[in-house]
């Protein structure tokens, strides 16, 4: 009889065939909304990461979806894009086409991922990333991939008191 794996069982054994190592040559790296979000980018570069970093314009795009719906996650994802531009060890640029109106609507299914898996496919690109489906379906595309997990919150325990 087969024992019932919890969420956090499948999302451990998924993790096991990804790093986050970083190597000190240069190469062509596109980053992905999570990583941004949670402020990887810069850490990276200051770990060594050298070469071209890509942000793709569907990124963007949902940072800027983010922004405009006050959700802090995309102030804070378009703020780290701005600062990469002072660091030396990178070129930064912009690529690819804003998710049309399909991608959008798919988004949850994985349609704007597809877009920034297809950028780093194309550009021979290391793909950085905090998202677990994300990193294992580049990795199923044969793309290498950085992956960093990000910091769960742990919930602090509520008690009930009953009183009689």
């Amino acid at each position: 009889m087969f024992r019932k794996k919890s969420r956090q069982d499948i999302k451990r054994k998924a993790r096991r065939s990804l790093n986050g190592n970083v190597s000190k040559q240069k190469g062509i790296y596109v980053a992905d909304t999570s990583a941004i979000i949670n402020k990887f980018l810069i850490r990276l570069i200051k770990k060594g990461l050298t070469g071209s970093l890509i942000i793709p314009n569907a990124v963007m795009a949902e940072l800027e979806n983010l922004a405009n719906k006050g959700v802090e996650e995309g102030f804070i994802g378009l703020e780290e894009i701005a600062k990469l531009h002072h660091f030396k060890q990178i070129r930064l640029h912009f690529e690819g086409n804003r998710p049309g109106e399909m991608q959008i609507k798919y988004a949850k299914s994985g349609e704007i991922d597809a877009l920034i898996r297809d950028i780093a496919r194309r550009n021979r690109a290391i793909l950085i990333t905090a998202d677990l489906v994300q990193a294992k379906s580049s990795q199923a595309y044969g793309l290498q991939v950085i992956f960093l997990r990000p910091k769960t919150i742990k919930k602090k325990k509520k008690f009930l008191f009953w009183r009689k």
